[in-house]
């Protein structure tokens, strides 16, 4: 059905500290969030890996604060990105291990990613701004 969307899968870049330990957590998490991890491992397999010293200031990173905007709905909402241990939706931290969180991972502001849901539906989600501490 969407066989063109890889092309326009927007750039994504990913410190080498995150994609390592990324790596590992969708390695792990394969059976029992399959959709999940195989979209995980199928962003890390596609962004340019950074050395972790390079400034990010803008980039999504776990622990990042983000502002985006669903783009099917036009909600925005703002969320912190972090590990599934940490996950409290309710206070506005999602996991990496969910559709949304492997979405942002890697993107900029202004960028936009369409994906699809392990439902099957498709969202789009554009990010409005990325605040990240140190």
């Amino acid at each position: 059905m969407r066989n063109d969307l890889q092309t326009r899968l927007p750039s994504i870049v990913i410190t080498a500290h995150d994609a390592e330990k990324l790596r590992h957590l969708a390695d792990a998490a394969a059976k029992t969030y399959p959709a999940t991890a195989d979209f995980l491992s199928r962003e890390l397999e596609r962004a340019s890996i950074c050395p972790a010293n390079r400034s990010m200031r803008n980039v999504v990173r776990m622990g990042s604060e983000v502002s985006f905007r669903d783009d099917i709905s036009g909600n925005i909402r703002e969320v912190t990105l972090v590990y599934p241990e940490a996950a409290d939706v309710g206070a506005g931290r999602i996991s990496i291990l969910t559709p949304i969180g492997a979405a942002l991972i890697g993107l900029s502001a202004g960028q936009s990613i369409e994906f699809q849901t392990p439902s099957g539906g498709w969202r789009s989600l554009t990010v409005i701004a990325v605040r990240n501490h140190a």
